[in-house]
């Protein structure tokens, strides 16, 4: 659709400039072109009008990844003292069409750092996330908006709830991580046992799945726990005849921990395990288990 002649008529397009001999020349839309033309013109003045705020979100309907005119539009809805609740609902529908968009989280949250009041966000990430539960972007903001307005009592009920639905959903479970450990409230240790028992209980679920191996070893590196406390949880999967990569490698640092305390059989049986997976089990990473094996063969 072409911008309205009679509203533009006291400006001249700035046309794009690519240079005498550009190497390769995007074929822009007539239209988004116009747009442009007029935005680089009011831009070099920095109008901050009415029109100009039509004129960015008829560029962004072209483009909605356009970062220099969200942050122009920015510049205009503070200069104008906009309704910014109104401005929320506009973005809402932008991100529900384009969920994965960073210039639109980015100016979400610009606005909500403007007004102080984070009372829909939460809601309305919830409602992303049902989408698409794994949206790193709305992962992103929903940080943001838990550590800005310390929104922390709920989200381990959340997370729950998620992972209850997947346990496969690895931005829940480093959403769990983050909902203990930046938290200005620390778990207790007491915590931390019941923690731990969760996640094996996950384990036992999905063992093939590296994001709870990765958060309980973490959990337990918090903790005043043994790693050692896995071994009947690696050994039961492997009795299973259930060949899992991560419960095997957990072995070796269970093994290598021992070894480090003088046990020379430890230290040979990870090594074993080190062989065992390099060449069979978890070819794929063979010099990072060649790597861990020189380390062992090292104590």
């Amino acid at each position: 659709m072409a911008l309205e002649a009679e509203v533009w008529s006291d400006i001249k397009p700035v046309p794009l400039d690519d240079g005498p001999d550009p190497l390769a020349p995007i074929a822009y839309d007539a239209e988004y072109s116009e747009a442009m033309g007029y935005f680089r013109a009011i831009s070099q003045r920095d109008e901050r009008s009415e029109r100009a705020l039509k004129l960015t979100e008829r560029i962004i309907e072209y483009n909605p990844a356009h970062y220099t005119i969200w942050h122009y539009r920015q510049q205009i809805l503070f200069s104008l003292n906009k309704n910014l609740s109104e401005e929320l609902d506009f973005v809402k529908e932008q991100i529900e069409s384009n969920p994965k968009n960073y210039q639109l989280w980015h100016h979400r949250q610009v606005l909500v750092e403007k007004l102080m009041d984070a009372s829909c966000e939460l809601p309305f990430i919830n409602e992303i996330l049902n989408d698409d539960a794994k949206n790193y972007h709305a992962w992103t903001y929903r940080q943001w908006i838990i550590r800005t307005f310390n929104l922390w009592e709920n989200e381990l009920d959340f997370v729950n709830k998620l992972l209850d639905k997947d346990v496969r959903n690895n931005s829940a479970w480093n959403q769990r991580y983050f909902t203990l450990f930046f938290n200005p409230t620390k778990p207790t240790e007491e915590f931390l046992t019941q923690e731990i028992e969760y996640v094996i209980e996950k384990i036992k679920m999905a063992p093939n799945n590296i994001s709870p191996w990765n958060y309980i070893k973490g959990i337990i590196a918090k903790s005043n726990k043994d790693i050692g406390i896995l071994e009947e949880l690696c050994k039961e999967i492997e009795k299973q005849d259930i060949i899992s990569p991560h419960a095997i490698g957990c072995l070796v640092d269970i093994y290598e921990s021992r070894a480090r305390k003088g046990s020379a059989t430890d230290k040979e049986e990870g090594i074993r395990i080190c062989t065992l997976l390099a060449e069979k089990h978890d070819a794929i990473r063979k010099k990072y288990w060649e790597y861990r094996k020189v380390i062992l063969t090292s104590l």
